[in-house]
Order: C-alpha cells, then structure tokens, then sequence
C-alpha cells in the first residue's frame, strides 16, 4: 500500500491560498491598526489549531484551551515586564527594580519563579514546556482513568475557572484583573512603534505556517489516522494493541503548546496579558472558532478564526449588547446546517466545481493531442 504524501495537492493548494492571502493581500490592503488587529486574530488561531487536532481529529473536546493561551501570554508578559522594570525606569517606586504592580501590593522582593524571565532563553523555554507540562499532567490524569467525552469538557472547564481566580487572586504576583500592563521592549527592541507591528505580524505568520506545517505533518502520519480511528471507535483501537491514553496525551500537549504560542504572540501584538483572556468565555469562543471554520480542517480553523473576529469587532461596534446572542446563534446554526463549517461548504459545494472545471478542461487538452487518460486519484482527502 502507498504511503500518504506529507502534502497532497489540495494541502500545496492551501498552503498557497492562505500564503497570498496573509502575506500578500492583507499587507498591502489594510493600514497597520487594522493589520494589528489581524495580528490579533491569527493568535487566536493558533489555538483552533490545536483544536483541530485534538476535537476535531482525536475527538477530544476541550473548553479551557484558554489556559494554555494564558500560560503562554503571561510567560510572554513576565519577561517583558521584567525588561520595562528596570531600575532606571522604576525609580520613583519605593522599590526599584521590581514590576509597578508589586509596589503597589507592598511586595518588596521579586518573587523566586519571576526570576528566570530575565532571560529571554529561558522565557521561550518556558512558554513551550510549561504549557505542555500542564497539559500532560492533566491528559495523564484523566486519559489514564479514562475520563472522556462531556466529563473531561467539563474538567477543562473548571480548570479554566480556577485559573482565572487564581490569577485575579493573587494580584501581587501576577497583577490581577488588570493583568500584566505597559510593556515595551523585546531584548531593547521597541515594540509599540508601527514598523514594530508589521515585523511582528510577519514574523507571526511565519510561526503559524510552521506549526500548520507540523500539523499537517501529524494528520498524514500515522499517528494521526490513530487518532481519526481512535474518534471513530475507541474500543477497537484499543483492543488493537494501541495505548489510546498516551495518543490523548500527545494530541492535547501538542495542541497546548499551539496555544501557548499564540497566547506569547499575543502578549507581542497587543501589549498587555489579563485574565480576561483565560476563562471560560474566551476558551468557549475559540472552540466556535474552530467549529465555524471546521474542526476536521487545518486551513478551515485560520478562516474560520478570521471570520468569526472580524464580524465581533464590526458587529461589537454598532451592537455591543447583541454580538454575544449573535455568536451564539452563529454556532447553532454551525453546529445544525453545516456541521462541518466553512471547510465543509468549500469540500461538498466548491471543490466539486472546481475539479469538473479542471477535468473538463484537461480532457479537452488530453482531446486535442490525441491522448485518453482516466481520472487521477490524488490518494488523499480534500482539505
């Protein structure tokens, strides 16, 4: 039997559609407030990736992917914060050299597990391991036991909420519900200026093509037709042999440490992390995201993400008190008419256009040189 491809010719396709659209049409379209505000959707995005992976391939529904979002976004926050707290910049606080935020709650000392954000290294290391640390310690707990379907949503849920109040809790630490604010270098680069947020946009997208990359990566191996069998039928992968906790486990780290990143991307983009983007509600929305776009499609979560963002900021602005009836009504519908999202209009209505165009029209070239193929199976599903 032929092996799958790493990427079909649907995947290249794909690649190449979102590659025009975010590197080259949106650049040059929009003005960079609203390019920023791009730059903000897409960090969402990196977590309906994970989701993809892990609801929409291994079945697993999470509802506090928002916690790795925020694990990212404060490690992300912690050492920014640390570089605009120098002593210099802090003198007039009774203590110098310490975050604004533990002044104010008379905290004297920088806390010890603040100390490794000094190091821009050990930050990085930090938002990939931490997240995905967290993440495994909770899969083994529940997967082990096998805890699953609406029971471990529930659990995420939870875990969502007790970070929230822990985070708001404990406002000497970690700044409370106004978060970790006014941050303004990275390594002594300025990144509030307008120059600053399309370099980060672009050094975003770069990020986010690699993690769809190794997503994709993941889908065509076999592990990842392990975790579309294990959705399917649990019990006959595991009476197969197949340990479907660790393949849990592997999905739910791996689709953490996406959000981690793009909860770090953020803190970059916006310059602030609170714990309004940790709870329940902020967890929920990205799981739309990802049902709206199409949680069997890698390209369907970026799209869907854009889609969903756009219409709450232009639809916040003129309706404040019924975008959230709204985006409740779009998931109902979602989840009623087209269940598979954005990704399965464009595979049931578009696709099959667009192949009868190019079968038509390679037919009559085949015609016109004298030549009569049958049809080319390309060996993988459509994205």
């Amino acid at each position: 039997m032929e092996s799958p491809r790493f990427l079909s010719r649907s995947d290249l396709i794909g690649l190449a559609a979102l590659a025009l659209l975010l590197v080259v049409i949106l650049p040059l379209s929009l003005d960079v407030f609203r390019l920023n505000l791009v730059a903000k959707y897409l960090t969402y995005s990196f977590v309906a990736l994970g989701l993809v992976l892990c609801w929409g391939f291994g079945g697993i529904l999470s509802l506090g992917q928002g916690v790795f979002f925020g694990l990212g976004g404060y490690g992300m926050a912690m050492y920014l914060k640390l570089e605009a707290s120098s002593v210099a910049n802090t003198k007039i606080q009774s203590t110098p050299g310490i975050p604004d935020f533990m002044d104010w709650n008379q905290i004297t000392q920088l806390p010890l597990f603040w100390q490794p954000f000094h190091s821009l290294t050990l930050t990085i290391l930090a938002i990939l391991i931490v997240p995905t640390v967290f993440a495994y310690l909770i899969g083994a707990a529940m997967f082990k036991r096998r805890v699953g379907g609406v029971y471990f949503a529930i659990i995420t849920q939870a875990i969502a909420a007790i970070l929230t109040i822990l985070i708001i809790g404990q406002q000497g630490y970690t700044g409370g519900i106004n978060g970790i604010t006014d941050l303004r270098t990275l390594k002594g680069w300025d990144i509030r200026p307008d120059h600053a947020k399309v370099v980060l946009y672009f050094v975003e997208v770069a990020f986010l093509f690699g993690c769809i990359l190794l997503a994709l990566f993941v889908r065509h191996a076999k592990l990842g037709r392990i975790l579309v069998a294990m959705r399917e039928k649990e019990d006959r992968v595991r009476f197969s042999g197949y340990s479907v906790a660790n393949f849990k486990i592997f999905a739910f780290c791996l689709a953490a440490m996406f959000a981690a990143i793009g909860g770090a991307m953020f803190t970059l983009n916006v310059g602030f992390m609170s714990p309004s983007f940790v709870g329940i509600v902020p967890s929920i929305e990205m799981v739309i995201y990802t049902a709206v776009g199409g949680r069997l499609s890698i390209f369907g979560a970026v799209y869907g993400t854009l889609l969903v963002n756009f219409a709450k900021t232009s639809l916040s602005e003129s309706f404040p008190q019924l975008w959230l009836f709204g985006l409740g009504a779009l998931f109902i519908a979602v989840v009623l008419i087209f269940p598979n999202g954005l990704a399965g209009i464009w595979r049931d209505h578009v696709q099959p256009l667009i192949d009868r165009l190019i079968s038509k029209r390679k037919s009559g070239s085949d015609h016109s040189n004298g030549k009569s193929f049958g049809p080319i199976a390309d060996g993988t599903p459509a994205e």
